[in-house]
């Protein structure tokens, strides 16, 4: 993490040093109460080491006294209950704090709840409010929007600060402090009440029909695919072709290897060569050799890996093919198992589709430079080729640039500064505290790392600076740019890079509940910091040896900005552009922003919603556009239509592919779920990116019920065609796995969402099973009864996840313990039948296990009687860490 203040300045110490004195005075007498005109920040400090702070759900059942106008007019009912431990009179005093959705009202006679920007909002006393009485609790019923179905939709670091006043001290209410349970290594948030199981607690509506991942029905879900395999020589992702010599006698790998090769750099290789060096292979002179050779007659990525008597030859047209190999060659040494021998065999391999992404965002909760290289390493591991890095947002701008230091020095921060001018407002449960781990930025040199690193492991980097929409770090950031510059009377300099016109009275409010996120689409200014900040990233990739070759804009959710700007009322007034309102502005600034990128000998990238709002005519003619439309809600079409427009589609489908949402329907799984409330291995496993609307004859909608996707022709009224199967031919360009942060906001949380799901999405983006339904050009209609994927194949996809599951319980997880990757142990299916307990997990032969109410844990071995409540867990294979744990209850 980068530029962190650790030192105690001399006015915090001394507010240390008054609230440990005043705190010593309260607790001996214990009843005098804190006077008003005497209250300071030190007895701030002190009520926010003593409240207690309890936020519990009534009902996620919408009722009628939700507000219409917000939120779809959808609501939870919720209450926050404080507790103090000392008499407290002041009325100076706000608790500031995040709620994911507005608080639409509240129920309070001594305090109110204010909404004050994005997921902000502060808690302050009315005029009846007489103080905090020790002992007294002080209920705070309200109403917001949505629900919350998930115990860490709940966000941490409450904290107290003078009402009056914009800025100073502020201080983190100690009882909305996360805690990390040491078993498991997750966070538990004590402030929060746990939901039950109740429908009006864990489903949206009445006919939700969500079933809670309870150990009783993990069984029943793991049951049909429980089943322990060999898998000595299968590898991930799956090759295309794999031909086993007659012979049964195996090549010996314990004396190391020595690679040979006249056609390719050695230096290309090292990164393949440390995950050897993991599994106990190191290079050495007496080693068995590994032959690589150019083959012009393979594709780009292709590799033919032949291992026999005299050795280990691969054959690639390019250094990344055979980079590919070795991880092969890897893959088929099994960790744990005193044995690095490999079969005789010949692969011949080559990638299902060129682009293989995974999504990491960092703008909203920032992440080590550590991670990442952990991200990328993993990737590496398993042919995953593109890191989409999302660099800025609303919450955060992450890479240094130089010429602009207010990004960093403004943007990278959340502090308690409601001015904004030296930071970012607190979002996201960040508390008031710039060195809170969520702040943070990659310097100049930590980019270089990044970019370097990747390069080695033949992976691109794709950055993203959201724009327009989601841009508010960086408006932020300039405008205290522009501030500063203008009280030096450098009013030119102030506007050179402006994002926001200081006329524009234009009401709005984002997806995420912000009113002044969206760069003003109408001002030169805006383009002219686009381009700089194009320009030095440039530079930066060259001086990498990672070219930036590719961008990727967002393009998404303007939110009706714009329409009072003064800026856009002059250009809809020249209309020298053909923009004739204000809705054509967002497409007009995503072709202009696509023209400087192409100036620049750099691909434009975007999600769909926003890129398919643009004149085709006005793109460049290599557009990569990423399909985020979910698949319950018809998201098939749109990545149709962009698809048959020429673009290169990467699928990107959030019902299957968003990591950020939960493993399972629990409340104590982290992530947001508006599109699923359960995304496993198995499922990403079983998608079929080729084929979008087939799913709707097994997957469920975010309420577990069937859904239709038609992918017929259609048309309006008028006779107008609005949609049409891909044309003959046409086909995705990738797919990629998104990793989200809202909820995200730790190095460990980032690592569990990713992991095991990453290997999944690995394995579909190499290889297409056989199970998989070819698409149909001709359009078809789709539903849980239709059949087209039939018994035989749904027969074939289960005993491919068998294989599957056990290759990641037996080769991949212990491969990520070796290296400390802390990754998502499932939690294990249970069940109790006349005493005898049953166990069975996702990833067949994970250790397991078991304790009776008051006694010691024992590893699961076989059905073994019980007696009593017993609980249930996984174990990573090196033993170091135990999942979460699930309750059976004997009645």
């Amino acid at each position: 993490m980068s530029l962190r203040n650790t030192n105690l300045g001399l006015a915090s110490f001394r507010a240390a040093v008054l609230g440990a004195v005043v705190a010593a005075t309260i607790g001996c007498g214990g009843e005098q109460p804190v006077q008003g005109k005497q209250a300071s920040a030190a007895t701030l400090k002190t009520l926010a080491e003593t409240l207690d702070v309890k936020y519990r759900i009534v009902t996620n059942r919408t009722d009628d006294k939700c507000d219409k106008n917000q939120t779809d007019g959808l609501c939870f009912q919720a209450e926050l209950e404080l507790n103090s431990s000392i008499n407290f009179d002041d009325k100076d005093w706000a608790i500031y704090f995040s709620n994911m959705a507005p608080v639409q009202n509240d129920a309070s006679d001594d305090f109110d709840i204010i909404h004050l920007n994005g997921d902000l909002h502060k808690i302050v006393p009315t005029a009846s409010f007489t103080g905090f009485k020790q002992k007294q609790s002080y209920a705070i019923p309200f109403r917001s929007g949505f629900w919350h179905l998930s115990q860490t939709d709940r966000m941490p670091n409450y904290y107290l600060a003078k009402n009056s006043e914009q800025s100073g001290e502020a201080f983190v209410i100690k009882s909305t402090q996360p805690v990390i349970d040491s078993d498991t290594g997750l966070e538990q948030l004590p402030y929060s009440v746990p939901l039950t199981l109740e429908d009006h607690h864990f489903k949206r509506k009445p006919d939700d029909q969500t079933q809670p991942a309870t150990a009783n029905w993990l069984y029943q879900e793991n049951a049909p695919f429980y089943q322990k395999l060999d898998v000595q020589n299968q590898i991930l992702p799956t090759p295309r072709q794999v031909k086993f010599a007659e012979s049964k006698s195996r090549v010996d790998l314990s004396n190391g290897v020595l690679l040979n090769s006249s056609d390719f750099e050695l230096k290309e290789f090292v990164a393949a060569f440390d995950r050897l060096l993991v599994l106990g292979v190191d290079r050495s002179p007496k080693g068995t050799p590994i032959t690589v050779s150019k083959n012009t007659n393979l594709a780009g990525e292709a590799y033919r890996l032949t291992i026999g008597d005299d050795g280990i030859n691969i054959e690639a047209s390019e250094s990344t093919g055979a980079f590919y190999a070795i991880h092969s060659l890897a893959g088929l040494l099994q960790p744990g198992v005193n044995n690095q021998t490999v079969p005789h065999l010949t692969i011949e391999d080559e990638p299902r589709f060129e682009f293989r992404g995974m999504h990491v965002e960092v703008s909203r909760n920032f992440k080590s430079k550590g991670f990442i290289l952990d991200v990328l390493e993993q990737m590496s591991w398993y042919k995953l080729n593109k890191l989409h890095f999302h660099v800025a947002d609303d919450e955060g701008w992450r890479i240094e640039i130089p010429s602009l230091p207010e990004l960093t020095e403004v943007g990278a921060y959340r502090c308690h500064d409601l001015t904004e001018q030296t930071c970012l407002l607190p979002q996201l449960g960040s508390g008031p505290d710039k060195n809170s781990e969520v702040n943070g930025y990659y310097t100049f040199a930590d980019y270089l790392e990044i970019l370097r690193f990747a390069k080695e492991r033949h992976i691109q980097v794709i950055p993203s600076m959201d724009m327009p929409g989601h841009s508010r770090a960086a408006i932020k950031a300039m405008a205290a740019r522009y501030n500063k510059l203008t009280a030096l009377g450098k009013k030119a300099a102030a506007k050179q890079y402006l994002l926001h016109d200081v006329e524009d009275s234009t009401e709005y409010q984002s997806i995420q509940f912000y009113n002044d996120n969206t760069i003003n689409a109408c001002m030169e200014s805006s383009y002219d910091f686009i381009a700089k900040v194009f320009d030095e990233l440039k530079i930066m990739h060259e001086m990498a040896g990672n070219p930036l070759t590719r961008y990727h804009i967002g393009a998404d959710e303007t939110a009706g900005a714009w329409i009072n700007s003064s800026a856009c009322e002059e250009l809809l007034k020249n209309n020298v552009l053909g923009i004739e309102s204000p809705e054509d502005i967002a497409a007009h600034f995503v072709e202009r922003v696509s023209r400087i990128l192409a100036e620049r000998q750099i691909e434009v990238a975007g999600w769909s919603d926003g890129m398919g709002h643009t004149n085709t005519q006005r793109m460049p003619k290599l557009v990569q556009t990423n399909a985020w439309g979910p698949l319950m809600w018809g998201g098939h079409k749109s990545a149709h239509e962009q698809a048959n427009r020429g673009w290169q589609v990467v699928i990107s489908s959030p019902d299957v592919l968003y990591f950020d949402f939960p493993y399972e329907a629990d409340a104590n799984e982290r992530g947001y779920y508006w599109a699923a409330r359960r995304i496993n291995s198995r499922k990403v496993f079983n998608f079929m990116p080729e084929n979008l609307p087939v799913h709707a004859e097994f997957y469920k909608n975010r309420q577990e019920q069937p859904y239709v996707s038609d992918d017929t022709k259609q048309y309006d009224e008028k006779g107008k065609l609005t949609h049409q199967p891909l044309k003959p031919g046409v086909k995705f360009h990738g797919m990629q796995g998104q990793l989200w942060s809202e909820t995200v906001r730790t190095d460990h949380q980032a690592s569990y969402m990713i992991f095991p799901r990453l290997y999944a999405l690995a394995e579909r983006a190499w290889h297409q099973a056989e199970w998989e339904v070819p698409y149909n050009y001709d359009g078809a209609k789709y539903d849980s009864n239709t059949g087209v994927f039939n018994a035989q194949k749904r027969s074939a996809q289960k005993h491919d996840w068998i294989r599957f599951a056990n290759v990641v319980s037996q080769k991949v997880l212990p491969s990520a313990d070796k290296v400390g990757l802390f990754y998502r142990l499932p939690t294990p299916g249970a069940t109790i039948e006349n005493g005898i307990l049953a166990m069975n997990s996702l990833y067949p032969g994970l250790a397991m296990e078991y304790r009776e109410s008051g006694k010691s844990w024992k590893r699961y071995e076989s059905a073994t009687h019980v007696k009593g409540d017993v609980e249930v867990r996984t174990v990573t294979p090196d033993g170091k860490r135990k999942g979460r744990i699930l309750t059976l209850t004997v009645n």
